[in-house]
């Protein structure tokens, strides 16, 4: 099938390359000129694992453009997706702009049949809105009064995809969601997932809707439990990680998501419980469950900087040096990440902050200021008072920690993802200080 992708970020890109793959003539579409420029060149813009190669084939295969046109991917596409930002606004509410922005420029350049699907995560009753906008933009000469003459429609079809893990979640998913209106738009979205050979579900808009939103909120909502029970843990002497083993065996519940750590982070999760939580106020439900896992997440950097302080003592010209930056390995995503927070509150308290990570660093040039970016995990570290791992990157257990120990200051590790052999640390030297380990 002909299929536009309007937005090339984290989402677009990954769904315009994967569809791409499995078979289709994909135009991925952004309004920003050096993002579409690198990416004809072969560049890609976001660290994904494998995605870069999988573009350069499907480029080669001439199945895969780029434009910074809609009126262009709207004359060449029957099903344009709209994978595009939907940031939060003060209130928590999901801004929604940029898709009503997109739905009233294809309704200007539409001229024959179009599929529109909602591929950002979007609070309930947003596909009857794009509906309406796209009605009230048509030309008039797709217009008789209030009948409208050029048949379209609009669907729902949320991404369930992870971050560092994007391609292989693409192209082995749970099950694909299709929220739509007609038997015409669910025809043809299963006949463009039809390779994947997957469960695919079919509901309405608004069901397809809230599926994404309860599914993060509710992973969310594991995050926040295990993160409470990681405070006790560390009060009576128990060993989260123990205790998560413990309760991921039941088949009820399950292990993942059960990490205990310093917060969730990333562009879905803070914002998909805000607008949760937003949607249950507009519609007279006061959801007061997500509002303490919000509550949960945002004290758990708290209480890291505190125990920091406690060990540490006064954090004023002391030098901490941060391994990882992004909000979880595999991925230079920075947004919302638990890092960000911790480090501004180290530099309020007059702190020095060095840190590396293996693929943020150019992000992190363009958000950190005053903060040493290094060029190893080792060069962070000389003359250290305090190591804090902040990314669970699978390439800081390979260091050499007897070299770290002796190039700090102090042998102190805060290990903020639980990711590092406490014992062992313990037995070359290091004081070791995890989340819920029960060692305080």
């Amino acid at each position: 099938m002909n299929i536009a992708i309007i937005g090339s970020g984290y989402v677009g890109l990954v769904t315009g390359v994967c569809l791409s793959h499995i078979g289709h003539h994909v135009i991925c579409v952004d309004n920003n000129p050096q993002k579409i420029k690198a990416l004809k060149k072969g560049r890609m813009p976001i660290y994904e694992p494998g995605l870069e190669e999988l573009m350069h084939e499907c480029v080669i295969k001439r199945r895969l453009k780029f434009t910074g046109s809609i009126k262009e991917a709207c004359q060449k596409s029957s099903v344009i997706f709209l994978a595009l930002p939907t940031p939060p606004k003060p209130n928590g509410d999901a801004d929604l702009t940029y898709i009503e922005n997109a739905s009233r420029e294809i309704a200007l350049n539409m001229d024959s049949y179009k599929l529109i699907v909602e591929k950002s995560t979007v609070p309930a009753e947003t596909g009857k809105k794009i509906r309406r906008t796209v009605q009230l933009n048509l030309p008039k000469r797709f217009k008789d009064g209030n009948k409208i003459l050029l048949d379209f429609d609009v669907a729902s079809n949320p991404e369930f995809l992870k971050e560092g893990s994007a391609v292989q979640d693409f192209m082995n998913p749970d099950r694909v969601v299709l929220g739509v209106e007609s038997k015409k738009a669910e025809k043809i979205l299963r006949e463009i997932y039809k390779p994947l050979k997957t469960k695919i579900l079919v509901t309405n808009i608004a069901s397809s809707e809230m599926i994404k939103h309860a599914s993060n909120s509710f992973l969310a909502t594991k995050i926040s439990f295990v993160n409470a029970v990681a405070q006790i843990c560390d009060r009576v002497g128990a060993d989260v990680l123990k205790v998560a083993e413990g309760m991921g065996l039941d088949k009820r519940i399950g292990r993942q998501f059960l990490d205990a750590g310093i917060g969730y982070g990333g562009s879905c999760f803070p914002k998909d419980v805000d607008s949760f939580v937003r949607l249950g106020e507009k519609n007279g439900y006061d959801f007061g469950l997500l509002k303490e896992v919000r509550r949960i997440n945002e004290t758990q950097h708290q209480s890291f900087i505190h125990l920091i302080e406690e060990k540490v003592w006064n954090l004023k010209e002391k030098t901490i040096g941060i391994w990882g930056l992004a909000f979880k390995p595999n991925t230079d995503d920075m947004r919302s990440a638990a890092s960000l927070k911790i480090i501004a509150q180290l530099q309020h308290e007059g702190a020095k902050v060095k840190a590396y990570d293996p693929k943020a660093m150019r992000n992190a040039a363009s958000i950190l200021k005053g903060v040493v970016l290094c060029k190893d995990p080792y060069s962070t570290i000389e003359d250290a008072d305090a190591l804090l791992l902040l990314t669970e990157w699978p390439e800081f257990k390979e260091v050499n920690f007897i070299q770290v120990r002796d190039s700090m200051r102090q042998a102190v590790i805060f290990d903020g993802r639980n990711m590092l052999d406490a014992d062992k640390l313990e037995d070359m030297g290091f004081e070791y200080f995890g989340i819920g380990r029960g060692r305080l």
